[in-house]
């Protein structure tokens, strides 16, 4: 039986999933619905793996993915999986460089196609094992090549729009979208671009848009 920590923001899915792994015989110890409460589980609970993904509170953007790292640092050997829609892949870079110190995962939710197949690869990480999906593999080896390829279509006519100087307001109106879902795009197209919260979203922004025209 494994002792799992759980980090996940949306409440169905996180319960679900806690419910799946008992099903299994394993026993989530503490589920988190963001990264600070993941990081305190942790510590209090010593599990024999975090499960977690990578958009958290408070952007929803690679909070879970950039606590994982801070876990590896703070507890090396620490078993990570990374259980994500997409691919953050600066941090992503830095959690697979650290797969000397412990199993390491990093697997994509629509793409895992049965449900043992993905209770084996947490027992595969706490083992101390690497399991990858191959899209992450793909996506960390044309990193280094045109950034703008990670967007996705709507995100790129997002960034063309922000390129014109168009603010979020503007950007609404051109797509007849809620403003609230402007901004998830924007902080998506930051996210893909390795462009962390660490600096101004105004900076932020005008670095994505200087990428969009250099490409």
């Amino acid at each position: 039986m494994l002792r799992i920590v759980l980090a996940e923001d949306a409440l169905l899915l996180r319960e679900g999933l806690a419910a799946l792994l008992a099903r299994f015989g394993h026993e989530v110890v503490a589920a988190a619905a963001d990264p600070d409460a993941m990081s305190a589980a942790v510590a209090e609970q010593a599990p024999d793996i975090v499960v977690t993904d990578v958009r958290m509170p408070p952007t929803f953007t690679d909070e879970g993915l950039r606590a994982a790292v801070a876990l590896r640092h703070a507890h090396p050997g620490l078993p990570v999986l990374i259980l994500s829609q997409y691919v953050a892949t600066a941090y992503a870079a830095k959690l697979l460089e650290s797969t000397n110190d412990g199993g390491i995962g990093y697997l994509l939710k629509d793409r895992i196609l049965e449900v043992r197949e993905f209770v084996e690869g947490v027992e595969r990480v706490a083992a101390g094992g690497c399991v990858i999906d191959p899209e992450v593999v793909r996506r960390l080896l044309t990193r280094h090549h045109d950034p703008l390829t990670r967007l996705t279509p709507r995100e790129r006519e997002i960034l063309a729009l922000m390129a014109e100087g168009r603010s979020n307001t503007a950007i609404t109106n051109e797509l007849r979208v809620s403003e609230k879902v402007v901004g998830k795009h924007i902080n998506a197209i930051f996210t893909k671009l390795d462009l962390p919260p660490t600096v101004t979203d105004d900076h932020r922004r005008v670095r994505a848009v200087l990428m969009y025209l250099r490409a």
